[in-house]
């Protein structure tokens, strides 16, 4: 798989590449170290230099996060968010069944991986800290992108497809929200991320 045209694919005609995805043969590792952790750290990576190097302006005042702590704030995040990839693919599973969906954890792992495509390549805008609004949005796009692959990959009846979905993305927000949380308080940084 070229990471960039699955890119380019996931995002630009999602509907046609879910039906790719599912019939190709993956395991959790071949996911994480082919797709995953390139992509997950894009976000860590440009908001150290966006916070850390650059800095940023608030009340009329410039502010720089510190080296060590950027550095270190970069690097427990991405560990905890790839973390959050696998906790959020188990959750999804689990509830397979509720919603008269397949269990299988590998399309569980497969939905959230490649759904999150737009929200890590967004995360190149905290580069530049003002711009981090737009990233959130540009984001949403992942919500979309979840909504069309958890049917198809999970096996969803098209009745319970909707109520899936819903309590997929608040899985997805409440683990995330607890990743976000427990990284910035181990250094202090509350709110500025």
């Amino acid at each position: 798989m070229n990471l960039v045209q699955r890119v380019m694919d996931i995002s630009l005609k999602p509907k046609d590449t879910w039906q790719v995805i599912k019939s190709e043969p993956a395991t959790i590792k071949d996911l994480y170290t082919s797709y995953a952790v390139p992509l997950a750290a894009i976000t860590p990576i440009a908001s150290f230099i966006g916070f850390s190097l650059i800095g940023f302006s608030m009340l009329t005042m410039r502010y720089r996060i510190p080296l060590a702590t950027g550095l270190s704030h970069a690097i427990v995040s991405y560990a905890l968010s790839l973390v959050g990839i696998y906790v959020v693919a188990q959750i999804i599973d689990a509830l397979a069944p509720n919603f008269g969906s397949q269990k299988n954890l590998i399309n569980a792992m497969k939905v959230v991986v490649y759904s999150y495509t737009p929200a890590w390549v967004a995360g190149i805008l905290l580069i530049i800290p003002g711009l981090s609004p737009i990233t959130g949005l540009v984001s949403l796009y992942s919500l979309y992108i979840l909504y069309l692959g958890l049917p198809v990959l999970m096996e969803t009846p098209q009745d319970k497809a909707m109520g899936y979905f819903v309590v997929s993305i608040v899985v997805s927000i409440l683990v995330f929200v607890v990743v976000g949380v427990v990284s910035r308080s181990l250094f202090g940084l509350g709110g500025l991320f």
